[in-house]
């Protein structure tokens, strides 16, 4: 029962974090676009700034430690290459996550570097890697 409960939590926690994942990026091709120092740029840094904060990372966190009590209680998982991988795919969303919120402070310093493009094909990212990770755990391929 408290496994289920676990993998439910660690579940809602996986949506949310991945929701504000696709939407961040999304953010991020708007705010190009907008004058340094416009009112547009202002709300953009605003928005982007408490999506990171009060949902991404708090998601983050929580996914991590749902998923790290599910391993503790069923180490059986990480004796499947399914697993290794899955957990492989999870490092690389982490390394997403970091992305993301270095480009975020480099708007809010009116520094970004980068084209609405690059946020774009950034936004896709996340979305192959969630793939991923579905696939891992759901199929269960064996290798």
């Amino acid at each position: 029962m408290l496994y289920d409960w676990i993998k439910a939590l660690h579940l809602i926690a996986v949506i949310s974090w991945m929701a504000g994942m696709l939407y961040l990026p999304r953010l991020f091709v708007y705010h190009v676009t907008a004058a340094k120092g416009s009112e547009l740029s202002e709300t953009l840094k605003i928005m982007e700034r408490r999506l990171l904060r009060f949902i991404i990372n708090p998601a983050m966190i929580a996914s991590f430690i749902f998923g790290v009590w599910l391993l503790m209680l069923n180490p059986e998982l990480l004796h499947h290459p399914y697993m290794h991988i899955k957990l492989s795919l999870v490092v690389l969303m982490f390394g997403a996550h970091g992305v993301l919120a270095r480009c975020r402070r480099d708007f809010a310093n009116d520094q970004n570097r980068h084209t609405a493009r690059f946020y774009r094909i950034l936004n896709e990212v996340p979305t192959v890697l969630m793939i991923g990770i579905i696939i891992m755990i759901i199929v269960r391929p064996q290798f």
